[in-house]
């Protein structure tokens, strides 16, 4: 890899995780009453998505939509059988329960990813439906078509799901 693509990488990576941290930024101060700040962080938080996916596109990291579902399900899988068990032993083994619960959550999430998206992978020519999408507040937990009841990872509501269309 050329320094120019390491650079590209880091920067995607600088820059993804930046939107990520505003987002969360802006939620707790609409949480606090600081509406004015909650959408300087979000602005932000678009612009690094646009400097995000502009690296992204210099890595020619996207490709046609059959070759995205494939890299997602490598992604998907390598994180649940490779990086989250390295993670969760280390928490266990340092007593860290929170950050147990947050690997072992995504971990969870990860695998049902990497399902949904072989499922589309598989029928990409064919009848891939129209429905939404589901996803639990609390782990990640996503469902196709409906909420459950309960998440079936972490037993939250299924009434506070966030929908996504």
């Amino acid at each position: 890899m050329s320094k120019t693509a390491e650079h590209l990488a880091e920067a995607f990576a600088g820059e993804s995780q930046a939107n990520r941290k505003y987002l969360a930024f802006a939620k707790k101060a609409d949480e606090q009453g600081y509406p004015q700040v909650a959408r300087m962080f979000r602005a932000a938080a678009e612009a690094e998505t646009v400097h995000a996916h502009a690296h992204l596109r210099a890595l020619k990291g996207v490709g046609d939509t059959a070759d995205n579902l494939k890299a997602a399900v490598a992604g998907e899988t390598h994180e649940f059988e490779n990086m989250y068990p390295a993670m969760i032993a280390d928490a266990e083994a340092e007593g860290e329960k929170e950050a147990l619960r947050s690997f072992e959550f995504a971990n969870a999430v990860e695998k049902v990813h990497a399902e949904l998206y072989q499922k589309l992978l598989d029928n990409l020519d064919g009848d891939l439906g129209d429905y939404p999408y589901y996803v639990c507040p609390v782990c990640g937990f996503t469902a196709e078509g409906e909420a459950p009841d309960r998440c079936p990872i972490c037993n939250a509501k299924g009434e506070r799901f966030i929908k996504i269309d």
